[in-house]
């Protein structure tokens, strides 16, 4: 599979470095959004999320003031 915008998907520090917050914070905006990817269970360190390209513009597109 080719890696496009549309189908590549981030890390929580990806995020997080993107948008110049906290790991904890992404994972607050980001945990229950549909399409988001929980990889295992939820250790001490936190979840393991991949966040699809597509879920992230359209968060980030409710929080830009327009």
């Amino acid at each position: 599979m080719v890696n496009t915008p549309e189908n590549e998907a981030y890390t929580v520090a990806e995020v997080a470095k993107l948008l110049g917050l906290s790991r904890r914070t992404i994972v607050r905006m980001f945990e229950d959004e549909p399409g988001v990817v929980v990889l295992g269970k939820p250790t001490g360190a936190g979840r393991t999320l991949r966040i699809p390209h597509a879920v992230y513009r359209r968060v980030i597109g409710k929080l830009t003031v327009r």
